[in-house]
């Protein structure tokens, strides 16, 4: 089993690891603990790189496999045995950090004020998308609920995270937001992410500590994407 270091820390930005399994073929490492994020949840994977012996080798993919997490580098491996030093790839991550919270103020304000559930979503750095169960959407409404969303960053929230027992997390009333509850039973620890007073959900990926961080939020475009499906495309600024 790979230690997630980022579930505990979204901000570590570097760290110490040994190597547990190499893929020659691949030219992938296992760590025996890790702080970058193997992508899920519409959140894709962190890059970076790691230094090993005086080289430092690029880290262009992170999967996780089962209780392993993967890393593709470039360059020579490491052996097993070897510790290594880690880093990400610090100031793409803190932008998926601010979309990530992004998307959970513009999923929290879309639950609480008209009741939609969650059908997919994406991002990438400052950028993404998220579907809706809405039968009909408008200029009016999407521009309300613009104005809703940065009403939120400007509450200056405080977000936290926390793993629970199954048990216990799905006792929470309206924990699973999208549509299909997408956790394997097999999972039975759940890491849940509160933006207080807003939004409570499970949630695995990387998050800023305060809505204040994300910036502004700017809803670029909206389309339809089927009967009761649509998509609203948002962009994060500074201000």
């Amino acid at each position: 089993m790979t230690e997630l270091l980022a579930h505990d820390d979204s901000y570590l930005q570097e760290f110490d690891a040994v190597v547990t399994e190499i893929d020659p073929d691949e030219n992938a490492i296992v760590l025996d603990r890790t702080a970058f994020y193997p992508g899920g949840g519409g959140q894709p994977n962190d890059t970076g790189e790691i230094t090993v012996g005086g080289r430092t080798l690029p880290v262009t993919k992170v999967k996780k496999k089962g209780g392993t997490v993967w890393h593709w580098v470039d360059g020579d491996l490491p052996a097993v045995g070897e510790t290594v030093h880690g880093k990400i790839n610090w100031e793409r991550r803190y932008k998926l950090m601010r979309t990530h919270t992004a998307m959970h103020i513009l999923c929290g304000v879309v639950w609480r004020d008209y009741g939609a559930s969650v059908t997919g979503g994406n991002m990438e750095p400052l950028k993404g998308r998220m579907d809706f169960e809405f039968a009909s959407m408008h200029k009016e409404l999407v521009s309300e609920i613009e104005r809703k969303i940065n009403e939120e960053v400007a509450n200056a929230r405080p977000v936290s995270w926390r793993v629970l027992p199954r048990e216990e997390a799905f006792q929470i009333p309206d924990l699973i937001r999208t549509k299909i509850n997408l956790l394997p039973p097999a999972i039975q620890q759940v890491r849940v992410v509160e933006i207080e007073g807003l939004d409570l959900q499970a949630d695995g990926g990387t998050h800023v500590r305060n809505t204040k961080e994300v910036g502004h939020i700017n809803v670029v475009g909206y389309k339809s994407k089927g009967k009761i499906n649509k998509r609203i495309m948002v962009e994060i600024t500074d201000s």
